[in-house]
């Protein structure tokens, strides 16, 4: 490493042409989705957390997008692209890649793989060695969209550990606060209390329908005041009939106090 402060630059040569800098603003460099299944799947882990987060600003959540974790890693293309991570304490931007210089040297909180015939093998060895040993990933989850197979690891001493399944084989999430699941055979985000995260078109249709109930219910309560106010001028009309049978004129009555 060149210590700037030992070595300063001549005159007109700047710091880049002493240190060679590495590359920002990268594009990502991954490969096409499998199956259908496998970018549904993607889709959905990204919209159902964005949106129930969509108050934080304070998270980045992508797929199938490159994270780049090593200047010499992009000399030999040995760089890794999860189907979905999640990284906490960052800023929610949209961005064309996860670049490690570029973000703090933050790495990724949270990593879902999507398991397929063709992947299954790296995904459970050589990614969950990466993931272990280089990244320190915290919380490393995979799931196959077709058969079903899911399984959760925590970083424990250095170590991945599986995560012990809770109810209905929800894995929680600490990192997170939430838990993953399997639910109608897709992966899904459920609540620290287990409750299905629904999803973001189900929030909408929840919020006009309680809308319907309110306005229904405001449509009901001014058509009880309507027939209450009609009720009582009947009663006082027939009121005001008996006094002037009797010969009292209504409009004539004293004034009696309270």
């Amino acid at each position: 490493m060149v210590r700037v402060d030992q070595n300063p630059p001549a005159t007109g040569e700047s710091i880049a042409d002493i240190i060679e800098l590495p590359p920002t603003n990268l594009y990502s460099d991954e490969p096409p989705l499998e199956t259908d299944f496998h970018r549904d799947q993607i889709d959905l882990l990204i919209r159902l957390l964005k949106h129930w987060w969509r108050e934080r600003q304070d998270f980045y959540i992508s797929g199938n997008l490159t994270v780049y974790y090593n200047t010499q890693q992009l000399k030999s293309r040995d760089f890794r692209g999860p189907d979905v991570f999640v990284v906490l304490g960052t800023e929610k931007k949209d961005r064309r890649s996860w670049a490690i210089w570029d973000e703090g040297g933050k790495y990724p909180n949270v990593v879902i793989e999507l398991l397929s015939s063709s992947t299954a093998r790296v995904d459970k060895g050589a990614k969950k060695t990466l993931y272990q040993d280089v990244w320190r990933l915290p919380e490393y989850y995979w799931f196959h969209p077709e058969t079903l197979e899911f399984a959760g690891f925590h970083l424990v001493d250095g170590r991945y550990e599986t995560i012990t399944p809770v109810e209905d084989g929800r894995l929680p999430s600490e990192q997170l606060g939430l838990q993953l699941g399997i639910y109608d055979r897709q992966l899904r985000w459920f609540t620290a209390a287990g409750e299905l995260i629904p999803l973001p078109e189900e929030v909408e249709h929840q919020r006009a329908e309680q809308e319907r109930q309110r306005a229904e219910q405001e449509r009901q309560r001014a058509e009880q005041e309507r027939q209450r106010a009609e009720q009582e001028q009947q009663a006082r009309e027939r009121l005001e009939a008996y006094l002037r049978s009797q010969g009292v004129d209504p409009d004539q009555l004293p004034d009696v106090g309270p």
